[in-house]
């Protein structure tokens, strides 16, 4: 039956794509052999091995790796390659060069990045018709003469008669969309994975998605992208191998002029060359400029920034790919998810809120042989040209028929989710032809795409961010569906039911300033009154906090209960930071519900957070920046909020949605929040 079906998608490729396919693993054959990126072995590929026959494949194979064993330059091998060009005086190479204008003698000269010379005169028209020559340079077939002139030994002897770009001369995209129509949705997925050199039956279809949403860089203008995960995933792979229009910056330090526009040769930088430019590492993205970052932002939002007296406009997106080392339960504990961008970034919630799609990459296995493909694939330099074609059209409005999206996107989120579904519809339906059910199902990826980025907004940037819960409508019943993100169900830092007596929780600003949860246990034994605590390392204010609570309560208890013993009994109190961000000096109310229910032998009520704080006289202090410390709640799972009555007044400043999701519980005194939160009338 498999069989079958592959036999029927070959005859379907060879009637609509013949010459334009190529079988993978004769890519993977060769490359392991030649040094050189997939777009310029497959070009030739392309060139000598599109048939179907076995004998005609052996024989062009054969044909590549001559032509690749002859005239690919490896940079070990480069005087040999001229030493043949000055002996035989004509000789053909593929290289990568780039062009510059020496503006002293007013020429074009180029470099040939594996055969090491440079300063070889080339023909204007050459810059002129090929911009990217100029601009980081591009892999090309090149013909080359050797003249060395006895009367002028200062002239280059190298002489370029003919270039040519390794690239897809023409495209007819309406031959494209009349052939995507004779695919199934499966099988035009599973041709672009292969097309890429992934094998689509060794993932699932959410794997297929993820791997999908790395291509769309490429095929739409202006796209910002960020994908972090483990090491070996290949997420780097797409930028730098599948598509000559792309380049991935590796080591990240650059600088404006390089990235965006160089005022002293009034020359666009990678930008305005390139459809897409990726950022490899992003912990080692570093501008030498001061305001880098500034411009990349400008860019970011619009697709333009400012230089010098006059506006730019470019459209190529931005990727920005790296490695998270932890588990994403610890990032998510301990920081957010944009923890490994360098602080200038990871602080700055205005460049990251201009991220249309943050791809989970932890989500991606580690790659290994068999995910490779050897079947049929675009040829990458025709499916590259095809993206790009693409770019110059929109489907961004493709799901407005069937669906509007809910109230709690606000504009930003609004053009990230419609760049991501005009990607995705672009790349499985060129066409523009889709079902509900495939647009729903592309719509509901784009919206958690995008909310993964607001979530990890709302740890950083607080209230501003709250409104994270994306929806989209069904215009036909007016039913309404909640999108949710993966990552962030499950591993609340507070568990749901009844915990042991002396564990309480509380959420306050630790020594960093942000806002993080803390956990008290206690264990009480018999002795003679002696109270120990550990956790709190060499902060003193945390420490003084605990010892106030102490004395609070041995000046106090009994109007707690008569059974609270500080005579005879020892104490043993151990407090967490559960998320890292430095110990917090707001433990004395805590600390005194946490003695009072191990004394007691009573639990917390489930679920429960203590907020607020005593002074050293027995005076209740209110909570500050009450919105967020209750978001942060809210995320970390708590039900129920225990909130001094002084804090009443700040609840103007309380979003009603994140009002609604706690049972709120005043106290009045110490005494009225120890018997709140044992749940004691």
């Amino acid at each position: 039956m498999i069989e079958t079906e592959h036999t029927e998608l070959m005859e379907k490729l060879q009637t609509h794509f013949a010459g334009k396919i190529v079988r993978k693993d004769l890519t993977k054959k060769i490359k392991e052999g030649a040094n050189v990126p997939v777009y310029v072995l497959e070009y030739l590929l392309g060139m000598y091995c599109s048939s179907m026959d076995e004998a005609d494949i052996e024989a062009g194979v054969q044909n590549v790796k001559t032509i690749l064993a002859e005239n690919y330059v490896r940079p070990d091998e480069a005087q040999k390659i001229i030493s043949k060009l000055r002996e035989m005086g004509r000789y053909t190479v593929i290289d990568k060069i780039s062009v510059k204008l020496n503006y002293k003698d007013d020429v074009y000269e180029a470099e040939f990045s594996n055969l090491g010379i440079k300063n070889v005169p080339i023909a204007n028209k050459y810059a002129a018709d090929y911009e990217r020559l100029l601009c980081g340079g591009i892999w090309c077939i090149v013909q080359l003469e050797y003249f060395y002139d006895e009367g002028d030994k200062n002239r280059c002897p190298f002489v370029i008669c003919k270039v040519t770009p390794i690239q897809m001369p023409s495209l007819d995209l309406e031959e494209v969309k009349a052939a995507r129509a004779h695919f199934t949705d499966d099988e035009w997925l599973d041709l672009l994975l292969r097309s890429t050199g992934m094998e689509p039956s060794g993932f699932n279809k959410r794997v297929k998605c993820l791997h999908l949403a790395r291509l769309i860089p490429l095929i739409e203008n202006n796209y910002n992208l960020c994908e972090l995960g483990p090491r070996g995933t290949g997420k780097s792979h797409v930028y730098k191998e599948i598509s000559p229009n792309s380049i991935l910056v590796s080591g990240g330090q650059t600088t404006v002029a390089n990235l965006f526009y160089n005022m002293g040769s009034k020359t666009m930088g990678l930008v305005g060359m390139w459809d897409c430019v990726a950022f490899d590492e992003v912990a080692g993205i570093k501008f030498k400029d001061q305001d880098g970052v500034q411009i990349m932002k400008d860019y970011m939002a619009s697709g333009s920034f400012a230089r010098g007296k006059e506006e730019k406009n470019a459209s190529a997106s931005m990727v920005f790919v790296g490695n998270i080392n932890q588990s994403v339960d610890t990032v998510l504990k301990t920081s957010h998810l944009f923890d490994p961008f360098p602080d200038v970034m990871a602080n700055d919630s205005a460049f990251l809120d201009r991220m249309h799609c943050y791809i989970p990459g932890w989500e991606i296995p580690k790659y290994r042989p068999e995910f490779f493909t050897d079947d049929y694939g675009f040829i990458t330099d025709y499916f590259s040209e095809i993206m790009r074609e693409l770019r110059k059209i929109s489907y961004a409005d493709a799901y407005d028929q069937y669906f509007k999206l809910g109230n709690n996107l606000n504009q930003r989120d609004v053009i990230a989710v419609k760049k991501t579904v005009s990607g995705l519809v672009k790349l499985l339906h060129p066409d523009g032809n889709f079902t509900r059910e495939s647009i729903e199902e592309i719509l509901r990826f784009a919206l958690e795409m995008r909310r993964r980025v607001k979530e990890q907004l709302k740890k950083i940037g607080g209230m501003e961010f709250y409104d994270v819960n994306f929806s989209y409508i069904d215009k036909e019943n007016f039913n309404e569906e909640y999108v949710p993100v993966p990552e962030q169900g499950g591993g609340k830092l507070i568990p749901e039911g009844m915990g042991k007596p002396g564990h309480i929780y509380t959420v306050s600003h630790g020594k960093s300033g942000m806002i993080g949860v803390y956990k008290i246990e206690m264990q009480m034994s018999s002795g003679t009154g002696k109270f120990e605590k550990t956790g709190l390392g060499s902060d003193r204010e945390a420490k003084e906090a605990v010892e106030t609570a102490y004395r609070y309560l041995k000046a106090n208890g009994k109007n707690i209960s008569g059974t609270i013993s500080t005579t005879t009994k020892d104490y043993l109190m151990h407090v967490q930071d559960l998320n890292g961000i430095g110990m917090t000096k707001m433990l004395t109310l805590p600390a005194v519900v946490a003695i009072a229910s191990v004394a007691l032998g009573k639990p917390s009520i489930s679920s429960a957070v203590i907020l607020g704080d005593l002074s050293i006289g027995g005076t209740i202090i209110k909570v500050e920046e009450l919105a967020n410390t209750l978001q942060v709640c809210l995320d970390s799972g708590a039900k129920k909020v225990l909130l001094p009555i002084t804090s009443a007044a700040d609840l103007g400043t309380v979003p009603a949605e994140l009002m609604g999701c706690f049972n709120i519980i005043f106290y009045q005194s110490a005494e009225d929040a120890v018997f709140k939160a044992l749940g004691v009338e």
